[in-house]
């Protein structure tokens, strides 16, 4: 599994989970559990739909001219 979320991405991802997770408390709803997931990809630094879509926000992945 070779890495494909960056840092700045990953911090964003975690920020937007953690969002996800305090809406669905505040609402009393279960959409707040998918707040997991971005959390889950920022931890593991890779994100399937990048990997399918050839994506990568991950410096050391970048190729050099």
């Amino acid at each position: 599994m070779e890495k494909n979320v960056g840092g700045i991405d990953r911090k964003i991802r975690i920020v937007a989970g953690i969002g996800i997770i305090a809406a669905g408390i505040i609402y009393a709803s279960w959409w707040g559990a998918l707040g997991i997931i971005p959390i889950i990809t920022a931890l593991l630094c890779w994100c399937p739909p990048y990997a399918l879509l050839g994506l990568s926000s991950c410096k050391l992945n970048q190729k050099k001219p």
